[in-house]
C-alpha cells in the first residue's frame, strides 16, 4: 500500500480534532482568499506535501518524458487560466485508478490510468484545465484553512490527509470513524459552487488555448458511464468532484456557444500513452500486447505503437529489437523529444555511447526546452565517466534551472567521479534541502567539513550554508511545536 493511503488514518484522526470553517465564513468565490491564507503559505504547504511525495510515496512516477509532457500540455493551458503568473508544476502518478489532484500552490498529480483511459489529449487538457480553475480559485486553500492559529506543520498534515484520502476513498472511510465524520467528509468532496466555477474557468482555459471545449464534458460523461455499468476504479475522481446532472447541462450549455473544431492530438500525447502502457506489467507482457496491436492493425499511430514496442523491448533488455522498432518509428510523421531520448539510451545500451551522447546533442538543439534530454544526456556523460564534461554541463544548465533537484545531483555524481568529496557533500546538501530534507542536509554539510579536501573558499561556503540550514532546521522543528 502505497505510503500516503498508511498516513491516512493517521493524519486524518488528527485533522477530525480541528474545528472546521463554516462555510458562511469563506470569501466570496473569485476573492483570492488572501485574509484566510496567504499565497506564499500555501505555496510552502503544497512544497511541502509534493517533498513527502517524492521522497516517500511508491506510486510517484519518477519518469523525466511523462513528467516533460505533463508540464508542456500543463503550461499552454495554464498560460491562459486567470494566474498565469501563479506558478504550476504537474508531475505523474503510477496508478492505473483514473484520477488526478490538485494541491495548495499549484502542485497537480495525475495518475496513470487517467492518462490512458483520455481517448483524446482534448479530454486530458479538460481534466487539467478543471484542476488549474480549482488552484487558481483557491478552492484547495479554503478546504485547508481552519483556523488562525493553526500552524504550517498541521495543515501540512491535514493536506496529506486529504489528498490520500482523495486517492483512496476507502482508506478515508475506514479512518473516519468520530462522531466528527461528518464535518471533515464533507470536506474531502469539493463544494457544487467549487465544481461549477472550475468548469466554467476550466472552459475558458480550453477555449483559449486552442483545445476542443467539448473535450471536458466529453470525458466526464464517459467517466459516469463507466461507474454505472462497471464500478471501476474510476469512483476516486468522482466521489471527490461530485457530478450532477445540473453540472453537465451547465457544461453542455456553455459549448453551445463554441463552434466545433477538430483539434488532432499531439505526437507527445500518443508517445507517451504508449509509453505508459509499455510500463504496464512484466516486459514480456508488454512486448506481446505491442505485437499484437502491430499485427491486427488496432491503433491510431503507428509510429507511437513502434515507439511503445521499443520502451517494453528495452525493459526486456532487447536492445537489437529496441532499436529496430524505434527506426521504424522515426520513418514516420512523428517528431518528438521522447523519441529521441529512447533512441540515444538504446545506442548507449548497446555501448555506443558516443553514437547516443550526439543523437542527444542534436536533439537539444531541436528541442531546447526539453529537461529530459537534458537529464539524459547528463546521465550519459556520468555513465561514458566523462565526469568533468557531466559537471560542466550541470552547472551550465543550473543557471537556467537552479532548483532543478536532479541537476544537483547529477553535480553530487560528478564530484564523487572527479574524487572532490567536500564538494559532493555539499551537492547533495544542496539536493536534500530542496527535497525538505534539512536535517539530513545538515549531515551531508558536516560530512563535506570533515572530507579535508576542501580549499579555503570552498569551506567558507560550506561552512556559511551549514549555518542557514541549521537555523532552518530550529525553525521547522519550532513550527512543528505550534
Amino acid at each position: 500500500m502505497p505510503v500516503l493511503q498508511r498516513f491516512a488514518a493517521g493524519l486524518l484522526a488528527f485533522s477530525l480534532v480541528v474545528q472546521p470553517l463554516r462555510a458562511d465564513d469563506l470569501p466570496e468565490l473569485g476573492d483570492v482568499a488572501s485574509n484566510e491564507l496567504s499565497l506564499s503559505t500555501e505555496k510552502k504547504i503544497g512544497q511541502q506535501i509534493m517533498h513527502e511525495i517524492r521522497w516517500r510515496e511508491a506510486a510517484y512516477l519518477d519518469d523525466p518524458d511523462v513528467e516533460a509532457y505533463l508540464n508542456q500540455l500543463g503550461g499552454r493551458l495554464v498560460a491562459f487560466s486567470n494566474d498565469p503568473g501563479m506558478g504550476f508544476y504537474f508531475f505523474g502518478i503510477n496508478d492505473p485508478s483514473i484520477n488526478a489532484f490538485a494541491m495548495p500552490g499549484g502542485f497537480i498529480g495525475v495518475h496513470s490510468g487517467l492518462i490512458l483511459s483520455a481517448q483524446s489529449e482534448s479530454e486530458l487538457a479538460g481534466v487539467l484545465a478543471h484542476e488549474i480553475s480549482h488552484v487558481t480559485q483557491r478552492h484547495i486553500a479554503r478546504q485547508l484553512y481552519q483556523s488562525k492559529q493553526l500552524g504550517i506543520a498541521s495543515m501540512v498534515a491535514m493536506g496529506l490527509a486529504l489528498l490520500a484520502a482523495r486517492s483512496n476513498g476507502q482508506v478515508a472511510g475506514a479512518a473516519i470513524v468520530t462522531a466528527q465524520a461528518g464535518s471533515l467528509s464533507a470536506q474531502l468532496a469539493y463544494s457544487r459552487d467549487f465544481e461549477r466555477e472550475a468548469d466554467r474557468q476550466g472552459f475558458e482555459i480550453m477555449r483559449k488555448s486552442g483545445y476542443e471545449v467539448r473535450g471536458m464534458s466529453d470525458f466526464f460523461v464517459r467517466l459516469q458511464q463507466a461507474v454505472r455499468l462497471y464500478e471501476n476504479n474510476a469512483t476516486a475522481y468522482l466521489r471527490t468532484h461530485p457530478l450532477t446532472g445540473e453540472r453537465l447541462t451547465d457544461m453542455q450549455n456553455r459549448e453551445q456557444t463554441a463552434s466545433y473544431r477538430q483539434v488532432a492530438d499531439s505526437a507527445d500525447f500518443l508517445l507517451v500513452r504508449a509509453r505508459l502502457r509499455a510500463l504496464q506489467g512484466i516486459p514480456a507482457e508488454a512486448v506481446k500486447d505491442f505485437e499484437t496491436l502491430l499485427r491486427e492493425g488496432k491503433y491510431t499511430s503507428e509510429a507511437a505503437t513502434r515507439y511503445g514496442l521499443s520502451c517494453a523491448l528495452f525493459r526486456a533488455r532487447d536492445w537489437v529489437g529496441a532499436e529496430r522498432e524505434l527506426r521504424a518509428a522515426r520513418q514516420g510523421r512523428l517528431s518528438s523529444p521522447m523519441l529521441e531520448r529512447q533512441f540515444a539510451e538504446t545506442r548507449i545500451a548497446t555501448g555506443d555511447i558516443d553514437g547516443g551522447l550526439k543523437i542527444y546533442r542534436d536533439a537539444m538543439v531541436r528541442f531546447p526546452m526539453n529537461l529530459a534530454l537534458v537529464y539524459g544526456y547528463g546521465d550519459a556523460l556520468v555513465k561514458a565517466r566523462r565526469f568533468a564534461d557531466s559537471l560542466r554541463f550541470a552547472e551550465n544548465q543550473l543557471q537556467n534551472y537552479a532548483q532543478d533537484i536532479r541537476l544537483h545531483r547529477l553535480r553530487a555524481e560528478s564530484y564523487a567521479g572527479l574524487g572532490r568529496r567536500a564538494q559532493q557533500h555539499l551537492a547533495l546538501a544542496e539536493a536534500f534541502a530542496l527535497q525538505g530534507q534539512t536535517e539530513t542536509a545538515v549531515n551531508q554539510l558536516l560530512f563535506a567539513q570533515q572530507a579535508g579536501d576542501g580549499n579555503f573558499y570552498e569551506m567558507s561556503v560550506i561552512d556559511t550554508r551549514l549555518r542557514e540550514l541549521k537555523q532552518r532546521r530550529l525553525e521547522e522543528l519550532k513550527e512543528k511545536r505550534n
